[in-house]
């Protein structure tokens, strides 16, 4: 009779708590360095945590990449405490806060630093979408419904194109003409563009 086999110890299990602060300092360090600078060492360090701790939870920069990303999602824009002044035109600058106007230029920069991934890794290209894009245009969609039950904006704007207007030209000042996003810049975006494109009649005050 031969002896039951003696079954094997469980190995550890990994612990995740440090995770979201990895994720932060990869956010860090790919807004300075940019994809290809960036290394796990550098996070390791900046975490000041083991590059084999990295290794155990991400097999590659990419993942770990991809994975920090998809984090900057949380808290971009609480969908449930948006601004209610009673105009799509108050509502929109009340979404104009210097906090979030030094966050969104820092995701920019983490959209720069990967802009060369892009291309060839779709679900990075999915989670930039869903951070960096999806948030706001999902509260400009709610804010501009919110004006149209209030009949202040022509019921036959494209609310679903006007969304992206804003997010996108944002974008393309930081990525393609190196400009910083500045109240300025926000305000005349909504006046010049999205409001007339919207139908809304402005006074000579506003």
């Amino acid at each position: 009779m031969t002896d039951a086999p003696t079954p094997g110890r469980p190995g550890r299990k990994r612990d995740h708590s440090r995770d979201p602060e990895i994720l932060r300092c990869t956010i860090d360090v790919l807004a300075e360095t940019g994809f290809e600078g960036m290394t796990i060492e550098m996070v390791a360090a900046r975490a000041k945590a083991g590059k084999a701790t990295l290794y155990r939870r991400w097999a590659s920069k990419g993942e770990l990449v991809v994975d920090a990303v998809a984090c900057l999602k949380q808290g971009a824009v609480d969908l449930d405490d948006l601004p209610d002044t009673g105009s799509l035109r108050g509502d929109l600058i009340a979404m104009i806060k210097p906090q979030s106007i030094e966050e969104a230029e820092k995701k920019m920069r983490v959209m720069a630093g990967v802009v060369t991934m892009l291309s060839t890794t779709p679900e990075l290209a999915e989670a930039v979408d869903s951070a960096l894009v999806q948030p706001r245009a999902q509260a400009n969609r709610l804010l501009m419904r919110r004006a149209l039950d209030r009949g202040e904006i022509d019921p036959a704007t494209d609310i679903e194109a006007l969304a992206l207007v804003t997010p996108s030209m944002v974008s393309y000042r930081v990525l393609v003409l190196r400009k910083p996003v500045d109240r300025e810049f926000l305000v005349s975006l909504i006046d010049g563009v999205l409001l007339p494109a919207a139908g809304v009649r402005q006074s000579t005050d506003a």
